[in-house]
């Protein structure tokens, strides 16, 4: 019969080396691993070798398309992710500055208009060029304007507005009833009436289903620089190089209904972001919010600081909204807070007083470098406003800045 195996026992050595081994793991498995990207309010700021003239939302995806000086046309997708945007694809078919830039209906063509008064129609996924027209107009064209599927409408140096047929690849209405440059255009919602803005100082109606023209309005001081419709169709709002702000009732375009001036060198360009208020940028470089009636400054959006604001537009959620300018940037500003505000008609505000800022990267915002310095300034005016208030009362429908 074999003897019995005896146990041997487990020595305080190797007990002390399995410990060691586990703490020298358990020290390893706490190594922190890849940091996960920041996540930003709004995406990054996006960077070119030229100035960039024209901005447009793509309509159902995250892409933005940028035109510059050189005639360059570049496409990137955009995400709030740090480092999240990506260039997709660029074109240089223009020999000469892309004046401005939009997606058609379906998103799968970019159309884009030039200094050498060509229009070219870019495939979205690859970039290839589709079809170029050379020799569009005979002067440098400097607006665009997709109408529906097939009709889009171009506006010149000149004054020369152009109507034109994707199924006949001509243009079925051409008038010449501007002085000067058409700076803008807008169509309304039944792409009847399309309204031009130009550089003559006159707003014009032009009705595209009777393919004539209609009538100038009176001459406003200093150049029309952009046109939008308002209040639900009842209003036409344009604003001018004069920093004015003129309104016009929908069938009374001859003349202006009201106007009022805004504390900026110029409008230069426009865009509406919901029924009551516009987005304006000007030469001193700054993006202000504008209540219409009542007639009123809120805030502002965003800057390129010292730098002439090119254009402005709205991404198709209403999100972000990007502007372009001369410092070769196109930035996003977050527009979350805009649309839900209202103004009080009674309550005027105090002159001389800074504008709020109504995102976190505009001047005063949670994200300016000297927003604590000024918030205590704005706390003693807020005080201040609240005992004149008390003592007075105000029912003015219009406001300057």
């Amino acid at each position: 019969m074999a003897a019995p195996m005896e146990t041997v026992p487990i020595s305080k050595d190797l007990d002390s080396s399995n410990e060691e081994r586990q703490q020298e793991s358990e020290e390893l498995d706490d190594t922190p691993g890849p940091a996960e990207p920041r996540v930003r309010d709004t995406p990054g700021d996006i960077f070119f070798e030229a100035a960039v003239n024209t901005i447009a939302f793509h309509p159902s995806r995250d892409i933005l398309a940028a035109g510059d000086l050189d005639g360059d046309v570049f496409v990137y997708s955009y995400s709030c992710v740090e480092d999240g945007n990506k260039e997709l694809w660029s074109s240089g078919h223009h020999l000469k500055s892309c004046r401005d830039a939009a997606f058609s209906s379906d998103g799968q063509q970019l159309f884009t208009v030039s200094r050498d008064k060509s229009i070219h129609i870019l495939n979205v996924e690859e970039g290839k060029l589709v079809k170029r027209i050379t020799k569009a107009h005979d002067s440098a064209l400097n607006r665009l304007l997709l109408i529906d599927e097939n009709l889009f409408a171009t506006g010149d140096d000149n004054g020369m507005l152009k109507v034109w047929d994707l199924r006949r690849g001509t243009a079925f209405m051409e008038m010449k009833n501007h002085e000067e440059y058409i700076s803008d255009m807008v169509i309304d919602q039944n792409k009847k009436m399309l309204l031009t803005a130009s550089g003559d100082g006159t707003m014009g109606v032009f009705n595209i289903k009777r393919r004539r023209f209609e009538l100038l309005s009176e001459y406003q001081n200093g150049d029309l620089t952009s046109v939008a419709i308002m209040k639900k169709g009842k209003k036409v709002v344009c604003g001018s190089s004069e920093g004015t702000i003129y309104l016009f009732n929908w069938n009374g375009f001859g003349a202006t209904s009201d106007r009022f001036a805004v504390k900026a060198e110029s409008i230069d360009c426009m865009i509406p972001i919901n029924d009551n208020i516009v987005c304006t940028g000007s030469m001193d470089g700054i993006i202000r919010a504008i209540n219409i009636l009542p007639n009123r400054v809120i805030g502002t959006v965003g800057q390129h600081p010292g730098e002439p604001i090119e254009q402005l537009a709205k991404s198709r959620d209403g999100r972000f909204l990007a502007s372009c300018a001369h410092d070769q940037k196109v930035k996003f500003w977050d527009m979350s807070s805009i649309s839900s505000i209202t103004v009080d008609v009674y309550r005027k505000r105090k002159k001389n007083r800074q504008l709020p800022a109504l995102s976190k990267k505009a001047f005063g915002g949670a994200d300016d470098f000297f927003a604590d310095l000024k918030e205590e300034k704005a706390e003693k005016e807020k005080e201040q406003e609240d005992e004149e208030d008390e003592e007075e009362s105000d029912s003015e429908d219009s406001d300057s800045d």
